[in-house]
């Protein structure tokens, strides 16, 4: 039964949103099953809490290797859920003055508004800062011109690199039509149908120009290439689970 009745809820549900989606007159069968959803959601948000609480606390009684990063979760999970839970700061809303709790939590002022504006935010963007140095890090040792495969590739780079700055601007600002040009692209036609062969090669050999080729033909190509396999690869792993050819959401057991 443990692994039945699961399968089973399993592939009712998956098949119901399919039937749900493709025929219009159960589509109401599509929205109770994510009412569902969301109460699921609901639960295995308090459930993940409990967990939270459950594994960090047990690091910080046993004082186990980063005990204290353990203390400061625990610190900062009670706060944001104590402020989001109690909307405290929050004012009522204007058509019912009398309920207190009737404002938005995330209301500009509240303790849970201050929490992300000036904790959660700054974080967030000290984070990808750091990111981005592990990248250049990254970038460094992946671009070492061992091979065409890794010329292409670093030659590529450097010149998105300088096309999306400034420095591409100056670098070849000095090839034609430069600055003849409309800024959108649709009234481009009968300025480049004027231009004779070897000013569209010379146009086209501008970094902010190459760039854009490269971004909006061979990236294009590439990341569609990527988003069908991907989706292949969705419908087929969706398939083997409401088939139940894959139980790995079941656990170890």
């Amino acid at each position: 039964m443990k692994r039945s009745v699961p399968l089973l809820i399993a592939a009712i549900t998956g098949f119901v949103l399919i039937v749900a989606y493709f025929i219009p007159l159960t589509e109401n069968w599509g929205e109770k099953a994510m009412i569902w959803f969301d109460i699921l959601a609901a639960v295995a948000f308090v459930l993940g809490g409990g967990n939270l609480l459950k594994m960090n606390l047990r690091k910080v009684s046993d004082r186990k290797p980063g005990w204290g990063f353990a203390a400061i979760t625990i610190v900062a999970f009670l706060a944001t859920l104590y402020v989001g839970l109690g909307k405290v700061g929050v004012h009522p809303d204007a058509d019912f003055p009398t309920h207190g709790w009737s404002g938005d939590y995330v209301q500009e002022g509240s303790a849970f508004w201050w929490m992300y504006s000036y904790t959660i935010y700054p974080l967030t963007s000290t984070m990808f800062a750091m990111l981005a140095f592990f990248v250049a890090s990254a970038a460094f040792r992946a671009f070492r011109a061992k091979n065409l495969e890794a010329v292409l590739l670093l030659g590529t780079a450097f010149i998105v690199l300088l096309g999306r700055t400034y420095a591409g601007i100056f670098l070849t600002g000095w090839l034609p039509y430069s600055e003849s040009l409309p800024p959108e692209p649709e009234q481009w036609e009968p300025i480049w149908h004027a231009m004779t062969w070897w000013q569209q090669l010379l146009y086209g050999l501008r970094l902010d120009r190459l760039t854009e080729i490269i971004m909006n033909v061979f990236n294009l190509v590439g990341s569609r290439a990527i988003a069908i396999g991907v989706a292949l690869g969705v419908v087929s792993t969706s398939l083997k689970v409401l088939l139940g050819v894959d139980r790995s959401y079941l656990g170890s057991d």
